[in-house]
């Protein structure tokens, strides 16, 4: 998960961060809040998709409630 949330945050953050630029946005001050959106997004996905898919099959895997998840992706 921590691989996951690392590599695939700061892959997407560092595109996200290239398309601002290219169209003049100075992202100095708040650039920060793009990539905690990313890490959120990221771990809701997880939760709610990737675990199924993968080899582990032990004890804690389930969804995340529907609001819960619905709040995560709406901040």
């Amino acid at each position: 998960m921590l691989l996951i949330l690392g590599l695939g945050g700061a892959i997407i953050s560092t595109v996200l961060i290239a398309i601002y630029t290219s169209i003049g946005v100075n992202m100095n001050q708040y650039g920060w809040l793009g990539s905690i959106a990313i890490l959120i997004f990221l771990f809701v996905w997880y939760r709610n998709k990737l675990q199924f898919s993968g080899w582990y099959t032990g004890n804690g895997r389930e969804k995340l409630p529907k609001k819960v998840s619905q709040a995560l992706i709406l901040c």
